[in-house]
């Protein structure tokens, strides 16, 4: 019998340009057997994909795009998290 399971990708940009090039990532994987690893995360050295053009290129669906940040008076180079980050999602047909 055949069912599917979901993936989800966190691709974060350069900038929010869904073309630009990624700079980090992990990789969630419900279709793997749950007794292996199922996330994967940007230590690799090249991305999975290039960008988030990329991604939907080979099925990956967006579900969810940054909110731009909001840079106050004084903190423009402050550090935090990623700002630029894209989750996309697809679903795999697996046997079971």
């Amino acid at each position: 019998m055949e069912s599917l399971r979901q993936q989800i990708l966190f691709l974060h940009l350069e900038n929010p340009d869904l073309n630009s090039r990624t700079v980090a990532w992990a990789l969630y994987d419900g279709a793997r057997p749950a007794d292996q690893l199922q996330m994967r995360e940007g230590d690799e050295e090249k991305p999975p994909y290039e960008s988030v053009l990329a991604a939907m290129r080979d099925g990956w669906f967006v579900m969810q795009i940054p909110q731009l940040p909001l840079y106050l008076r004084g903190m423009e180079h402050e550090t935090g998290h990623l700002n630029y980050e894209y989750v996309l999602e697809r679903k795999v047909k697996i046997d079971g």
